[in-house]
């Protein structure tokens, strides 16, 4: 894992070095995909919460890392998986709603699933660590 030294013991990592962040952008490069199709009226109102979301998760990875410390790092993390558990009603949502086909949210749904596992693995190493 990529990291610079900075000032005392804390570390800034490099965000575009965590297999994390990389799949939690590609998961939200794909939510962007999937809702272009969505209906116009959408446009302010789920297409928007849904990507959100989708952002949320990648963005809050990279702040993390741009912060000082194991601690503070975790603290985004958390903040992330709740935005990847906000995707995913979002997802189920869009998909009773018969904005996402099903073949389509379940790819979506898979790749959130694997963010979530992977955020909690580095949350769990983070805190055990500290």
């Amino acid at each position: 894992m990529a990291s610079l030294r900075v000032e005392g013991s804390e570390r800034l990592r490099d965000f575009r070095e965590l297999k994390v962040w990389e799949k939690a952008h590609r998961l939200a490069l794909s939510v962007y995909r999937a809702t272009a199709a969505f209906p116009t009226e959408e446009k302010y109102a789920l297409t928007h919460q849904i990507r959100r979301a989708a952002t949320s998760i990648p963005t809050n990875i990279a702040e993390g890392c741009g912060r000082g410390g194991e601690k503070e790092l975790a603290r985004f993390l958390q903040i992330a998986m709740g935005s990847a558990s906000e995707l995913e009603y979002h997802l189920l949502l869009c998909k009773d709603l018969g904005l996402l086909d099903t073949s389509l949210h379940h790819d979506l749904e898979k790749q959130t699933t694997e963010v979530k596992r992977m955020l909690t693995s580095f949350i769990k190493k983070l805190t055990a660590d500290g």
